[in-house]
């Protein structure tokens, strides 16, 4: 199955934070021992073409490059074992993230959902068909900044891979066809302002560019 609609199909983001051990010790946060989720809803998407906008009270924005499961069956309580025949496809996204207000819910035990969830906070490549990543579980991902390498990464660095994943999200949530689950983020992520531009890559498949306003 492809879905190169998951933009005006899917009904959900599913974010995966701390899901690289090196990410979560530069922000001096434990490395978890289940995968942490919080939720974007599909308005944050941004396709290429457009720009990053800061969201209300931010005074810190930083990107994070993360590779993006697209589900293409309808499924719960689904076993690892055969999870990945719930996948169709991959993207490539950002998470952008207003990290002066992170701080402050995390400090006070708030929410996430002003930091995370505004409108332009998950730039989205297009479409990836699933037979052109040949081994998810290995592939490369990375991010720069006005021609400055930020954030260079593997998947094999994952905590939590991506059947574990789709497994425990869903025996919360049902995942739906053009639901995406970003699967979390490798270290080097950092603050940008306006005008920087933000190129990322997904190994030779992917290359996205987004500008911030």
């Amino acid at each position: 199955m492809s879905l190169p609609n998951f933009v005006e199909l899917g009904k959900k983001i599913v974010c995966v934070g701390r899901n690289y051990a090196d990410h979560a010790v530069e922000l001096g946060n434990k490395v978890p021992t289940e995968p942490l989720l919080f939720l974007k809803p599909t308005t944050a998407y941004l396709q290429e073409g457009s720009l990053i906008k800061m969201p209300p009270g931010c005074t810190d924005l930083h990107h994070e490059v993360e590779l993006g499961i697209v589900i293409g069956t309808k499924g719960s309580n689904i076993p690892e074992a055969s999870a990945m025949n719930y996948v169709c496809g991959y993207v490539l996204g950002l998470d952008m993230t207003a990290r002066n207000l992170h701080d402050a819910a995390k400090k006070n035990g708030h929410s996430w959902t002003l930091a995370k969830s505004f409108d332009t906070s998950c730039p989205i490549s297009k479409f990836v068909e699933k037979d052109c990543v040949k081994d998810v579980d290995n592939v490369r991902l990375w991010l720069s900044v006005n021609g400055n390498m930020r954030q260079d990464g593997n998947t094999s660095d994952m905590i939590f891979k991506i059947p574990t994943l789709i497994s425990y999200i869903s025996r919360s949530m049902t995942l739906e066809p053009g639901d995406v689950i970003l699967t979390g983020t490798p270290s080097g992520f950092g603050p940008v302002k306006s005008g920087d531009v933000i190129v990322a890559g997904l190994d030779q498949v992917m290359e996205i560019s987004f500008t911030v306003a």
